[in-house]
């Protein structure tokens, strides 16, 4: 079992303005000198307040159910659901994943939202998202790395709640990973605090694919990320 911890730069993630407008939904010649200030402030500000974290954890002890669309790692089962279950069923063994912003990144945009400061609170809020899902993209990119010597590629990362994932199976997910470096918990609905936090798994094998683009595949239609590409392409 390989267990990795990784403690992430902000300056690592390579963040824009340019790429933060684009998510809120800003369009060549619309008027966004409003938005791009604050969002250059907020990127300042996080680079300072951000506690980013990762980590993995690969388990080989895999079963993979065709009928019931399941898989069972070290013996704790988790009803997967026939997209994330068609993704990752040619692994040879599954990642478990952590990734977070820290704390204060929410608490900033909850608080900018009680003051009724709504565009900086959403723009505090897009930001958080963009710097996890940012770290989680380095954080797979070298799980990827560490399997090259042993010849097996990476899925893409799935999360509980996407896909037809149950979001409850997050506690059974937290369950593998009891040294949780990344200091994230659950409340009793499986919503993860800090909140700006991701999890997951990521399938490994020599038979296993990357995605470039998964959208397809996903049932989320009002996802920012699904929105960008169709904005894009």
């Amino acid at each position: 079992m390989i267990t990795k911890t990784l403690n992430i730069e902000f300056k690592d993630l390579k963040l824009s303005s340019s790429g933060i407008e684009t998510v809120l939904g800003y369009k060549e010649g619309d008027d966004r000198n409003l938005v791009t200030s604050l969002i250059e402030e907020t990127l300042a500000e996080f680079k300072e307040i951000s506690n980013i974290k990762a980590q993995f954890t690969v388990f080989n002890d895999v079963q993979f159910d065709d009928d019931t669309k399941s898989v069972e790692i070290n013996k704790i089962k988790f009803q997967i659901k026939k997209i994330v279950f068609g993704q990752v069923k040619k692994s040879d063994s599954l990642a478990i994943f952590l990734c977070t912003a820290g704390e204060e990144i929410g608490i900033r945009s909850r608080k900018a939202m009680e003051e009724r400061d709504f565009l900086k609170g959403y723009v505090y809020d897009v930001v958080g998202s963009e710097i996890v899902e940012a770290a989680a993209d380095l954080m797979q990119a070298d799980l990827e790395k560490s399997m090259l010597d042993s010849g097996k590629k990476i899925t893409n990362r799935y999360s509980p709640g996407y896909c037809g994932w149950d979001v409850a199976e997050q506690h059974k997910l937290f369950q593998l990973i009891p040294d949780n470096y990344c200091n994230i918990h659950l409340t009793h609905s499986a919503l993860m605090d800090p909140v700006k936090s991701v999890s997951g798994i990521i399938g490994i094998g020599k038979n296993v694919r990357y995605n470039p683009y998964t959208c397809g595949l996903c049932d989320m239609k009002e996802c920012n990320f699904r929105k960008v590409r169709i904005r894009t392409t």
